[in-house]
């Protein structure tokens, strides 16, 4: 096959052209700051107010909830460094789990080195939290508990209704890492009793650079970048409007496009995972087999290093990934796949590939084939393979 197939949606996609083309005027024809007075600065400010309006929407919330970031990062920086700071008076003790992207876990270590207290929630093998652990955890001085929608690595969707749940029976907030899932999965906010929910615009085919924070209405949250009123005085900076622009046009389309899309990347994913479980032996499915993403597949592959097998892959023109991209230069095996309890020694051999709807069956078979290959081969030259044999054939 002599073009690059794509498997790394979960890290970045290609951003849509017409995302591209509803960004272009705003570059060149509409470049007036939305901050200005003059009429020039109208278009800007509409461009803004639409897209606020569409994301409102696709979460059943209101358009003055939703506040623009620079991406999911900052979006889960805000909501629980603002959240601990203006409840700590109530106390300073917060519940995530131990599977949550870095954005949340590296903020939440840093708030410890600040006096905070934080629960790590463990996982079962599938990745799910239990529910009857996270009411344990709750004490009087908990002010957040943050628990993402669906995991980057292994794709497992959480049980994020019943969670709210909880929280609101508790009096405590609740905020979901939904960068995954903005766009992928329905979201009902105020069903799901969620208080803050951060997103990004370059996990749905929109432009990188540009995400949001959704903040109920009545927190008391404060800002987190100072030197402006923009976002109504709670995020400073002139505002990133061909970003906004074209976050919005793939909003518009990830919305419309759910249902359909959804549908088309299951069949591939498990298609795919029935081929190379069918033809690759000791190997597993990471993440929960049905409650899951519906474009994410995570294997974890015995006797192999993952990033040999990547470097393979790529020579036959597959992107994939062994984890979060954010990591993907670390030499550690992947905090997720630990924590579902794989041993060091499998957790080093994972392969995680997300679809897109542009996928196609014919490319699924090749990724099959070469994945078989490349895991065979590899098998060949581990010793630790060839002393496995070995013990099993006597």
């Amino acid at each position: 096959m002599n073009k690059i197939i794509y498997l790394d949606n979960a890290a970045t996609t290609k951003t849509r052209p017409e995302v591209v083309e509803a960004m272009l005027p705003y570059f060149t024809e509409y470049y007036g700051n939305p901050s200005s007075v003059y009429e020039f600065s109208n278009q800007s400010k509409q461009a803004i107010s639409h897209t606020r309006e569409v994301i409102a929407k696709a979460l059943s919330v209101k358009p003055n909830e939703i506040y623009f970031t620079a991406g999911g990062t900052e979006a889960d920086n805000w909501a629980i460094k603002a959240a601990a700071e203006a409840y700590e008076s109530k106390g300073k003790h917060i519940i995530t789990s131990k599977i949550e992207h870095h954005a949340v876990l590296h903020t939440c270590q840093y708030l410890e080195r600040k006096g905070f207290q934080v629960t790590y929630l463990d996982v079962d093998e599938n990745g799910l939290i239990s529910l009857e652990e996270l009411e344990k955890a709750i004490r009087p001085d908990t002010t957040l508990i943050s628990i993402m929608f669906a995991n980057n690595e292994i794709g497992t969707v959480e049980p994020i209704e019943e969670i709210g749940k909880i929280a609101k029976k508790h009096g405590v907030l609740f905020h979901t890492d939904a960068v995954q899932a903005f766009g992928h999965i329905p979201i009902h906010a105020d069903q799901c009793n969620i208080d803050m929910l951060s997103a990004s615009g370059h996990k749905l085919n929109g432009p990188k650079g540009i995400g949001f924070l959704y903040i109920r209405t009545g927190l008391k949250l404060g800002s987190f970048i100072h030197g402006g009123a923009q976002e109504r005085k709670r995020r400073a900076g002139t505002e990133n409007v061909p970003g906004i622009a074209g976050l919005g046009k793939a909003v518009e389309i990830a919305v419309n496009t759910m249902e359909e899309r959804s549908r088309k990347e299951k069949e591939l994913r498990d298609y795919l995972i029935e081929k190379v479980m069918a033809s690759v032996p000791y190997t597993r499915i990471n993440g929960h087999r049905e409650q899951r993403l519906s474009n994410n597949v995570n294997f974890a592959f015995q006797f192999i290093e993952g990033e040999s097998l990547l470097i393979m892959l790529d020579m036959a023109g597959i992107c994939g990934s062994s984890g979060s991209a954010c990591t993907s230069g670390s030499l550690d095996p992947s905090h997720v796949l630990l924590a579902i309890g794989l041993p060091h020694e499998i957790a080093h051999g994972s392969l995680r590939l997300s679809l897109n709807e542009e996928n196609t069956k014919e490319e699924m078979d090749y990724v099959a084939e070469k994945i078989k290959e490349i895991v065979e081969r590899l098998r060949n030259m581990s010793p630790l393979y060839e002393d496995f044999v070995k013990k099993n054939l006597k």
